[in-house]
Order: C-alpha cells, then sequence, then structure tokens
C-alpha cells in the first residue's frame, strides 16, 4: 500500500532525529567520533553496493542500498549542523531551487517553450551560475578517469566542440590505433602511453555517441569474462589435470566452448 505524504515525511523526519540522538553525547561511541573525512570510505561504498544491486536488477536490495547512501546524506548534514554550517533542510531547499531553476519551462508555466532561457542547455546554466572559468570545470579529480573522460566529452560537445557524425569516430579510432602500432615500433613505452591513452578516450567517446555509458559497459564486460574463466577454471578442475599443464591452444579451445554456453 502506497503510504500518504504526511507518514512520508514523518519516517524521513524520524530518520534525521535518529542520526542526531545517535551524535549526541548519550549516544554511539563509533558514530560520535566520525568526522567528515572519516566518513568518506563508508560512503563510496555504499555507492557502489547500491550499483551492484541496480546491475543485478534486485528491487530488495536497491531499497536497501538507497537507504544506506540516505543515511550518509543525513549524517553529513548532521555534521553540518553541529558546526552551524547547514543542515538537512537547506540542503532539501537548494536542490529544489536548483531543480525548478534550472527548468523553468516545467515549473514557469508563463514562459513560452522558445523563450532563450527555457531552452539554455543544463551545462551552460551551471557554467553561468557557479562564475566557472571553464566549461569543464565542475568534475571531480576523484572520479573514475572513465567516467571523467565521458564527462569531459559531454561538456565539450555541449558548446558544440564535437565531431558532427559517428563516422568521424570510427576515422580518428582507426587513426589512434595506428598511432599506437607506430609507437610500438619505435619501442618507445612513453610513446605507447601516451598512445594508448588517446585511444582509450575515442574509444569512451564512441560509446557517447552510441549514448553507451563507458563506465557500465566496462564493468560488464569485466563480470562476463570474470563468470567465463570461472567456468574454465571448473573445467579445468574437472579434469584432474593442473592448470598449468594446459596449453594455450587447449586452454583457447575451452575458452570458445565456455563462450558458446
Amino acid at each position: 500500500m502506497k503510504k500518504n505524504n504526511n507518514n512520508e515525511f514523518s519516517q524521513f523526519g524520524d530518520l534525521v532525529e535518529i542520526v542526531k540522538k545517535l551524535r549526541s553525547p548519550n549516544g554511539c561511541d563509533w558514530d560520535k567520533t566520525q568526522t567528515r573525512n572519516s566518513l568518506i570510505p563508508y560512503f563510496i561504498e555504499e555507492v557502489y553496493e547500491l550499483i551492484e544491486s541496480i546491475d543485478k536488477k534486485d528491487a530488495i536490495d536497491i531499497r536497501e542500498e538507497l537507504g544506506d547512501v540516505l543515511l550518509h546524506v543525513i549524517f553529513q548534514s548532521q555534521i553540518a549542523s553541529e558546526k552551524s554550517d547547514f543542515d538537512i533542510n537547506d540542503v532539501v531547499h537548494d536542490i529544489n531551487e536548483k531543480l525548478i531553476n534550472r527548468h523553468p519551462h516545467v515549473f514557469e508555466k508563463s514562459l513560452l517553450l522558445n523563450d532563450k532561457i527555457s531552452n539554455e542547455p543544463w551545462e551552460e546554466k551551471k557554467y553561468k551560475e557557479k562564475g566557472r572559468q571553464s566549461r569543464l570545470d565542475g568534475i571531480p579529480k576523484i572520479l573514475p578517469s572513465i567516467i571523467s573522460s565521458q564527462r569531459i566529452l559531454d561538456k565539450a560537445s555541449s558548446v558544440g566542440f564535437d565531431f558532427e557524425e559517428i563516422r568521424q569516430v570510427w576515422e580518428k579510432l582507426d587513426e589512434e590505433i595506428s598511432e599506437v602500432k607506430f609507437a610500438q615500433k619505435e619501442n618507445n613505452l612513453k610513446n605507447i602511453e601516451g598512445e594508448l591513452g588517446d585511444l582509450l578516450f575515442t574509444v569512451i567517446n564512441l560509446c557517447r555517441f552510441f549514448d553507451v555509458s563507458a563506465e557500465n559497459a566496462l564493468r560488464k564486460s569485466n563480470k562476463k569474462f570474470i563468470k567465463r574463466f570461472q567456468s574454465l577454471e571448473k573445467k579445468v578442475s574437472n579434469s584432474n589435470r593442473d592448470f598449468e599443464k594446459y596449453s594455450q591452444n587447449e586452454l583457447d579451445s575451452i575458452w570458445i566452448k565456455v563462450k558458446k554456453e
């Protein structure tokens, strides 16, 4: 049964009060000692656990992990409140305002659909609002390189710096592969590293043209490889021969069978 709004707000308020109690002098020793920085590793872990739950399409796990992520949002807000910086109400207020301001064509019915403001891209709005020096500003330095690359390409594309069609990306990919091969012939490890980086960057751009998350694609390929390799290990184990005794051709043959399965 769907809960009414009052009950939903009550549950949220209860969570805020629970965290406040845990941080109080009579609260939990562990919770009381936590700081903004000490919570970061746990927060990152919870986010990745949520991602795994989404990948598994497990609604029960997703619900639980969303709760753990929300706990960290409340926890950080409570620490800020104790420092008189802000509280959870300020956090909610700010995100409400941000969403409304960046979607005036949705929330301000008086604006015409062809109004310049309402059609202004999201990235351009953020660039102006935050007074950034570059359109590429605002990408967290701690982001994994693959996600960071795709965000860089997205931001550059938002102002028109992009290939016009996917054919040009394929041509760029061929060019980068040739440059890696040339660097290999020169046997220059520094150049090889640089050219491989350019090659990966172009592959990520290709993902973007297909509207595919490069991070998600690689994560799924990692899982697929692990599953297949473990199947290969099982077949080898069942043969009563040591893994090291198999030739590369024999392992390749088993791998082909595993892929077909």
